[in-house]
């Protein structure tokens, strides 16, 4: 992700959907404090804007400069660019301090932190008492049977090029280490299964794929798996090409405290 070029940046921007406000709500009625929220991997902003509703200060921090570029602002809300050579005391530094973060959330990003270093300063930065962590993946898009029969020949070409990060997401963080107390939200090897309403136009639905990292890296090894005549499929099974339809991407999310 920290090498996505502008373009992707962009065509990741627009297709990705706008995850559900009841999630904030939820998760902020689980924190004791709403002072500040860390949003980790932020990309676009989306969950630190959602987040901005229930707490007073939200700091988003990402290693893609181009993300952060592309972020809404929000007066609430402090966009930060990470690098991975920042050191552990200078990131805790900047998102607050020892002791300090009421939410720490991670969306659609877990899976590509390097998770022994991030929880390590997880356990530095969230508060002891009344600090939550919550994470969440979405990994599949439902449409109509037949797009989606479609869309499973395309996710099925694309095993062979998956890294092993990837397939955290893919497993919907089934295996995903979470080392944190159960709050009921999803736990280690047991995820709750949540759904993204959304609406998508068959341009919107296509360029999802223009960022999405497996076909990504299979076109990086030389193997372009979105071919003109599976995109023909695309259209002919969407129908009315101008009619934006009612999805659902289905997402998996893990929280808990220290």
């Amino acid at each position: 992700m920290a090498t996505l070029t502008e373009k992707q940046a962009n065509e990741y921007l627009n297709a990705r959907p706008t995850y559900p406000t009841i999630w904030y709500k939820v998760l902020a009625g689980r924190t004791s404090n709403h002072k500040v929220a860390w949003d980790v991997g932020t990309g676009n902003g989306q969950a630190a804007l959602g987040v901005a509703d229930y707490y007073e200060k939200v700091v988003a921090t990402d290693i893609n400069e181009k993300q952060i570029s592309l972020a809404k602002p929000h007066p609430k809300v402090t966009y930060l660019h990470t690098p991975a050579s920042m050191s552990d005391d200078d990131l805790v530094a900047k998102v607050g301090g020892e002791n300090s973060i009421d939410l720490i959330v991670a969306a659609q990003s877990l899976h590509y932190f390097d998770l022994k270093r991030f929880y390590a300063i997880v356990r530095r930065v969230l508060r002891k008492e009344g600090g939550i962590i919550a994470v969440w993946v979405y990994n599949d898009l439902v449409v109509t049977p037949k797009v989606d029969a479609i869309m499973k020949r395309l996710v099925d070409s694309t095993k062979p090029y998956r890294t092993p990060t990837m397939n955290l997401a893919f497993d919907g963080y089934k295996a995903i280490e979470f080392p944190f107390k159960n709050i009921r939200l999803g736990t280690q090897g047991r995820p709750k299964a949540l759904e993204i309403p959304h609406k998508l136009s068959l341009d919107g639905y296509l360029g999802f794929f223009k960022s999405w990292q497996p076909l990504v890296k299979a076109k990086e090894q030389g193997a372009e798996l979105l071919k003109p005549s599976m995109i023909n499929e695309f259209k002919e099974a969407w129908g009315d090409q101008n009619q934006v339809k009612d999805v659902a991407y289905r997402a998996f999310m893990l929280a808990g405290k220290l």
